[in-house]
């Protein structure tokens, strides 16, 4: 963000841009704890401290939101301070529901425990799919951090990954149910973290289009990866 004639005005940006990266910082808390929940290992007061994030995360949106609509109110702002707290808006929704999907996986997580036929499934292929959109989600931060349109495109390419795993997952768990009606239940369950983990990919992935909208002025959402790239490379 570029300097203002007022101060006051950069400071106000500057404090809209720290409350995503702390709200960021408060989701990568939870899904990580998400993920632990995971193990059968995590203690249940670890699964709580999930929900209890979620509160903080919500409120955060709630005050971003806010610090928004009254900047736009006050200092009527063009450009690209304009498309920045427009995307910022879109940014804080996308992490709410990330902290959503989290809270999701670790309790359906609390649910699988005792399943020993598909502790393989869930210890090594959806805890693995689980890091990747972790590890997507700390790069869109990074991206918007910096704003790193060329960053961005990077998590963008990455998404299929996550889209390859989630396939991959589904197709192990249909054979096992097929095999034995007894793991039906619990790989219903897992079908579910999975599915929000999945999700949790777009939403780092939506997360990193908005950082191409605020750096390049045009809005990528429907856009391909190769598109993306290139639109991306333009000077």
């Amino acid at each position: 963000m570029g300097e203002h004639t007022y101060k006051e005005f950069d400071n106000e940006l500057e404090a809209i841009r720290s409350g995503v990266l702390n709200m960021g910082g408060q989701v990568e808390q939870q899904l990580q704890r998400a993920i632990a929940a995971l193990s059968d290992e995590t203690p249940g007061e670890s699964i709580d401290d999930v929900g209890a994030t979620e509160l903080l995360i919500n409120a955060a949106q709630i005050t971003i939101d806010q610090q928004c609509t009254q900047i736009i109110a006050k200092r009527q702002p063009t450009a690209i301070d304009l498309r920045t707290i427009l995307t910022v808006t879109k940014i804080i929704n996308d992490l709410e529901r990330i902290g959503d999907e989290a809270k999701k996986i670790a309790y359906k997580a609390a649910a699988t425990r005792g399943s020993n036929q598909l502790t393989r499934v869930r210890y090594l292929d959806v805890s693995r799919a689980a890091n990747q959109a972790r590890g997507m989600l700390e790069m869109a931060l990074d991206a918007f951090a910096r704003l790193d349109a060329s960053a961005a495109a990077d998590v963008i390419d990455r998404d299929g990954e996550i889209d390859a795993m989630f396939h991959s997952i589904m197709r192990q768990l249909i054979s096992y149910m097929m095999e034995d009606p007894r793991t039906i239940t619990p790989a219903l369950e897992i079908v579910f973290i999975a599915k929000s983990i999945e999700r949790i990919g777009d939403h780092a992935k939506n997360i990193a289009e908005s950082v191409v909208q605020v750096v390049k002025g045009k809005d990528v959402r429907h856009a391909t990866a190769e598109q993306i790239r290139a639109e991306v490379a333009q000077r």
